[in-house]
C-alpha cells in the first residue's frame, strides 16, 4: 500500500464533545443510582424507624413544638435580623465614608465578626458582658441577648452586602440627585439606598435563612422552658424519651420555614436576572 492509498483511507474519528458530555452525564447518573440503591439495601430501616419515627412521641410534641419552639425561633431570628440590618447599614456607610477612621473601624469590625464563630459571640454575650458590667441587664432579657448576638454576627455580612449594593448603583444617579439640589445625605437615603436594596434583597433573604439556623445557639445563653427554641426543645424531649424522634420533628419544622424562604430567594434572583436582560 502506497502513501497515496493511505491518505485516501477515511480517518478514524473519536467521540464528539457532545457525546463525551452525554457519556459523562450518564456515568454520573449511574453512580448516583447505585449509591441510592446501596443505601436503601444496606440501611437497617427497622432500627431507624424505632429511633427516629415513633409517631406516638411525635404527636405528643404538638402543639407546643409550633406554638412555643417554632414561635421562639422565629422571634429570635427576626429580632437578630432587624438588629443586624440596622447595624450593618451603619457599618456599610462607614465603610464608604471619606473619613479614614470610620473606614478603618468598619473594616476591623467586619474582619473580626466575620472571622469569629457565632458560638463564641453567644458565649461572649452570655458570660463576658455580665462580668464586665456587673448588675446591668440587656433590654429584653433572653430575647434581647439573642437579638444582640445574632445581630452582631449578621451585621458583618450584611454590611459588605449593603456596601456592594450601594456601589452597584450607577454614580449618575447620585450626580443627578445632587444637580437637583439634594444634599449628599438626602441623595443617599432617598435615591441610592432604595435602589441598592432592590439589588441586595436576595442575599439579605439568604442571610435570614442562615440566622434562622444560627438561632439554635441560644441554648448557650441558658434559657427557661418557655424560652426554648426548636433545637433546645427537640434535644430536651429526646433526652426525656430516650428517642431521637423529637430531633427529627424539630428538623422538619426548620424546613417548614427554610424551604419557602429558599423558594422566595430563587424567585427574586430570577426576576433580577430578567430585569438585567
Amino acid at each position: 500500500m502506497t502513501a497515496a492509498d493511505t491518505e485516501l483511507q477515511p480517518r478514524r474519528k473519536g467521540l464528539s464533545r457532545r457525546q463525551k458530555r452525554s457519556l459523562s452525564r450518564g456515568a454520573q447518573y449511574l453512580v448516583f443510582v447505585a449509591a441510592v440503591i446501596a443505601f436503601a439495601v444496606g440501611a437497617d430501616w427497622g432500627r431507624l424507624r424505632n429511633q427516629f419515627a415513633q409517631w406516638d412521641i411525635a404527636r405528643q410534641m404538638f402543639p407546643d413544638v409550633i406554638t412555643l419552639a417554632l414561635k421562639n425561633t422565629v422571634l429570635y431570628t427576626l429580632s437578630g435580623f432587624v438588629v443586624g440590618l440596622a447595624l450593618g447599614m451603619v457599618i456599610a456607610l462607614m465603610r464608604l465614608s471619606s473619613v479614614g477612621p470610620y473606614r478603618w473601624l468598619a473594616g476591623v469590625y467586619i474582619e473580626i465578626f466575620r472571622g469569629l464563630p457565632a458560638l463564641l459571640i453567644f458565649i461572649f454575650i452570655g458570660v463576658a458582658v455580665p462580668l464586665a458590667f456587673p448588675g446591668t441587664e440587656i433590654i429584653g432579657g433572653t430575647y434581647g441577648k439573642v437579638a444582640l448576638a445574632l445581630g452582631l454576627v449578621a451585621a458583618a455580612y450584611m454590611a459588605e452586602t449593603i456596601r456592594a449594593g450601594i456601589q452597584a448603583v450607577p454614580k449618575g444617579q447620585l450626580e443627578a440627585a445632587r444637580s437637583l439640589g439634594f444634599s449628599p445625605a438626602r441623595a443617599m437615603v432617598s435615591i441610592v439606598i432604595p435602589q441598592a436594596f432592590r439589588i441586595i434583597l436576595p442575599p439579605l433573604t439568604n442571610e435570614l435563612v442562615l440566622l434562622f439556623k444560627d438561632s439554635s445557639l441560644v441554648l448557650f445563653l441558658g434559657v427557661t422552658l418557655e424560652e426554648r427554641e426548636l433545637s433546645k426543645y427537640g434535644r430536651d424531649l429526646a433526652s426525656t424519651t430516650a428517642n431521637s424522634t423529637p430531633i427529627l420533628v424539630a428538623g422538619l419544622c426548620y424546613l417548614l420555614v427554610t424551604i419557602p424562604l429558599g423558594f422566595v430567594v430563587r424567585r427574586m434572583e430570577a426576576k433580577a436576572q430578567e430585569a438585567v436582560r
